[in-house]
């Protein structure tokens, strides 16, 4: 079987290539899931991958709310559903984020997608022309720039520090752009937790965010999924909970706080953007899986969702404890990290000089794995970071990949020093 398989791809003369559309030519994959295709089957200690803990899916609450779903609600759960989704779950997640949040919400502000990434693609479909120019953080998530690179914007890096984005340079970045005539579209923001720095941006500056957003009158994206996983430190308000235009497009995910599996996230925002998305999204999938959404609402419905969280919490503090003792502990001097609150990641920056995708090889051969920081810049031109990520490996291996990882950045900096 392998032999012919083999045979049938290696032979003939058709330039399959000749088919694809430009689109399709000018695709990468993610840099992330081809590493952590490089790393799954070894025994390599990955910090590479954001991958919750399979310890912390709620199995058994799955399990018995998929029984009483499909034997109260098959009719509904096994059906086709509406584009916008499952009402009850839309209801549910309207009410848990006026509760947890202090957001007035309704169902017509809910929208259910297939996780936040379809989300982040049905941006890119309903509001980018080609040229637009949108803002993110530098850095920012991976997946966001291949999402939004699709729909041909001119995206621009906005950077960071401890407290998130720098709104004083976001103001100057503005005010630069309307000099030259051109209008800023989106902005997009991972503000809690940042993947992949780590960092929370603080609340006067989420506030001025606000205000900037409408001054120079541009939508404002701000990613959620990590948001619920604070580990120390008081929680911050999402910047949706200052919006008073309807200027602010909210991300939500049960990939972190249920199980990434059952692909379910949501969209908050204003009616109006809510429904020309749920267009976009009709010649995509009609609906999102409304089997998982049935269950999903459930799980918010009945308290799981309130009660699963702290246990989570508690299961991810000491993992994010020891990479940050560890970090502490065994990395060469020039070394700088981020200290999380929360989330699943820390940001380390080296000194100048040392490339850390050419020195993936290097780590890869004495037993861990990151992931190279150069792939969240925009114009991919940061060489010296790397993203740790301390969710889904316990602690005693944290501790010994990054002490591996030490040996193998101390004899880089001892190198470049010579």
């Amino acid at each position: 079987m392998e032999e012919k398989l083999m045979k049938k791809l290696g032979s003939g003369s058709l330039n399959f290539e000749s088919f694809f559309s430009e689109k399709a030519l000018g695709m990468k994959a993610s840099e992330v899931r081809e590493l952590l295709k490089l790393v799954e089957s070894s025994d390599v200690i990955s910090l590479a991958g954001g991958l919750p803990a399979p310890e912390t899916f709620p199995v058994d609450v799955i399990k018995g709310i998929a029984v009483d779903v499909l034997e109260n609600h098959a009719d509904k759960a096994l059906q086709y559903g509406t584009t916008k989704g499952f009402t009850p779950l839309r209801l549910a997640l309207a009410r848990w984020m006026e509760k947890r949040y202090g957001i007035p919400m309704s169902k017509v502000e809910i929208m259910i997608v297939a996780g936040s990434q379809q989300a982040l693609d049905l941006i890119g479909r309903t509001f980018i022309n080609p040229g637009d120019v949108i803002l993110v953080e530098a850095p920012t998530y991976l997946a966001a720039i291949q999402a939004f690179n699709y729909y041909d914007p001119e995206m621009m890096g906005v950077p960071m520090d401890d407290e998130g984005m720098r709104v004083d340079a976001l103001e100057e970045k503005l005010e630069e752009l309307e000099r030259k005539g051109k209008r800023v579209k989106l902005v997009y923001t991972v503000s809690t937790f940042q993947n992949p720095a780590g960092v929370t941006m603080a609340l006067k500056r989420r506030k001025k965010l606000i205000e900037l957003a409408s001054e120079y009158d541009f939508i404002l994206v701000e990613d959620g999924p990590y948001s619920e996983l604070r580990y120390s430190g008081e929680p911050v308000p999402p910047i949706k909970h200052f919006d008073e235009e309807g200027r602010v497009i909210y991300l939500g995910t049960f990939s972190k706080i249920l199980a990434p599996g059952m692909r379910i996230g949501w969209i908050a925002a204003h009616p109006h953007l809510i429904r020309k998305m749920e267009i976009a999204k009709q010649s995509i999938d009609l609906c999102t899986n409304t089997l998982g959404q049935a269950i999903a609402w459930k799980y918010v419905e009945e308290g799981h969702l309130d009660r699963h969280i702290p246990e989570i919490v508690n299961f991810y503090k000491p993992r994010r404890d020891a990479m940050l003792e560890a970090l502490e502990e065994y990395m060469p001097e020039g070394v700088r990290w981020t200290k999380p609150e929360g989330g699943m990641f820390v940001w380390a920056t080296l000194p100048e000089g040392i490339d850390t995708k050419l020195l993936m090889e290097k780590a890869v051969s004495k037993g861990v794995a990151y992931v190279p920081g150069e792939a969240f810049f925009v114009h991919r031109d940061v060489k010296n970071a790397m993203r740790l990520n301390f969710t889904y490996v316990p602690e005693e291996k944290i501790r010994e990949g990054i002490k591996r990882l030490a040996e193998v950045l101390e004899a880089e900096i001892k190198a470049l020093r010579t």
